[in-house]
């Protein structure tokens, strides 16, 4: 039988009716065997999550501030969860002992780890699944690193014991027993890790989009949604700013030919976004996104026989890894090169970076452009195709939209422009309407 590792965001774990529209999904289908849950997020605007709420419970405890009112919003919403889906479940003692060990002192990553793990409790009772505590299948250092060998095995006997459970999502253990977490959104980390734990066929990630769109829609109206996506695709849109999975959620299933299944909770018929490890097969003459970010640096180097100077790159790359500043791109030429960074991360220690760079390179024409957007143009479908960057040029001469610069990687897998960002949802909008609309 097909073996099936299904993630539930927290929008489809928010409220009692949710909870309910979940428990239809998973009992549809029983191949769904393992079920990664997260906190409830916001059932509103006006709403807020459960981890935002427990991060500043936390904060409250920890300068000696009563957390209790907090606190008790925080129970309050479960408590209307277990009454709605009509559970007997006793959440009291489980409050009891968080607050005990806020009073005693406790870390952060074990106040806000609560979020996930008391969700996965409930769901458990409400659908009959085993709970498995993610203590007992996901494990860390002592410095907070993924231990993937102890991990996956763990995870093996786990699928031995338990045929279905339920395994709260975005934290695990290190080696002295304490609660360690993923970064925000790890969840869905958790549930990659789970799904090439036990073998799995299919990765559902259930969530509240049905699936990836090729353009922000705040941007573009009414964008074509993306039916197959490659990981490495995904791994460029979600790079440039693209967001519905966790970034490093596909990390865990390279090379395991598990794919994705990105779909609604509450659209659950929508056909979602399939990733996939490769799409040879797979038609397609199109794009498959486009997606950007704004508030980048451009930091130019000019110097006669440049390349000449055979330190020069470990030079340059000293200054940056002394400040701590992320190099997001670096196009060259035969006397100059152009240092792509974040802006605020240059505007922290602009004159100290900026003079360091002229003093150890040992040059003085260093200039600085800022308010730069980069857009990154993705698709499989680029690859050995003759035309893609003079269609790009001409969408952006036609909106009269000057590119700053392009990038492309050996594997044309994406074209990278930069451009003033006061252009850049003017930008977007062009190259849509002449690469997907």
């Amino acid at each position: 039988m097909e073996l099936i590792v299904s993630k539930f965001g927290g929008t489809s774990l928010a409220t009692s009716n949710s909870f309910l529209q979940v428990a239809d999904i998973i009992k549809s289908n029983k191949a769904r065997s393992y079920i990664v849950a997260s906190a409830p997020g916001k059932s509103g605007k006006e709403d807020t999550k459960v981890t935002d709420l427990l991060y500043l419970v936390y904060d409250l405890a920890k300068h000696n501030i009563n957390f209790m009112d907090t606190l008790n919003k925080v129970e309050e919403k479960y408590k209307k969860i277990i009454k709605g889906c009509n559970l007997d479940f006793d959440i009291d003692l489980y409050f009891e002992d968080i607050t005990n060990k806020l009073e005693k002192g406790t870390t952060k990553e074990y106040i806000v780890s609560r979020g996930e793990y008391l969700n996965a409790l409930i769901l458990s009772k409400l659908i009959g699944y085993d709970f498995v505590d993610a203590c007992e299948v996901i494990f860390f250092d002592e410095k907070g690193r993924f231990l993937q060998d102890k991990s996956y095995a763990a995870i093996a006997k786990m699928k031995e014991e338990h045929e279905y459970a339920v395994i709260p999502g975005f934290y695990g253990e290190d080696p002295k027993g304490n609660i360690r977490t993923f970064s925000r959104g790890g969840g869905d980390l958790t549930g990659s890790i789970i799904s090439r734990g036990v073998g799995a066929d299919l990765y559902e990630n259930w969530t509240d989009v049905s699936g990836f769109l090729s353009a922000d829609p705040r941007i573009v109206h009414n964008p074509k949604q993306i039916d197959v996506i490659t990981y490495s695709e995904l791994r460029e849109l979600s790079y440039a700013g693209a967001s519905v999975l966790h970034e490093e959620a596909i990390l865990p299933l390279i090379g395991e030919d598990i794919p994705i299944q990105v779909k609604n909770t509450f659209k659950p018929d929508d056909k979602g976004t399939l990733i996939v490890s490769d799409a040879k097969n797979i038609e397609t003459d199109q794009i498959t996104g486009v997606s950007g970010k704004k508030h980048f640096s451009v930091i130019n180097i000019e110097k006669i026989q440049m390349k000449e100077d055979k330190s020069f790159y470990r030079k340059l790359m000293s200054v940056l890894e002394v400040n701590q500043i992320d190099l997001e791109h670096m196009p060259t030429s035969i006397d100059s090169i152009s240092l792509i960074v974040k802006g605020n991360q240059l505007a922290s220690n602009y004159d100290t970076i900026i003079n360091e760079i002229k003093t150890f390179c040992d040059t003085s024409n260093v200039s600085v452009e800022n308010g730069i957007a980069l857009i990154t143009v993705v698709g499989r479908a680029m690859k050995n195709k003759v035309g893609v960057s003079a269609k790009l040029f001409k969408a952006f001469a036609d909106a009269d939209i000057n590119i700053q610069m392009i990038i492309q990687g050996s594997s044309e897998l994406n074209i990278i422009v930069g451009i003033k960002e006061e252009e850049y949802e003017k930008a977007i909008r062009a190259i849509y309407e002449s690469f997907v609309k």
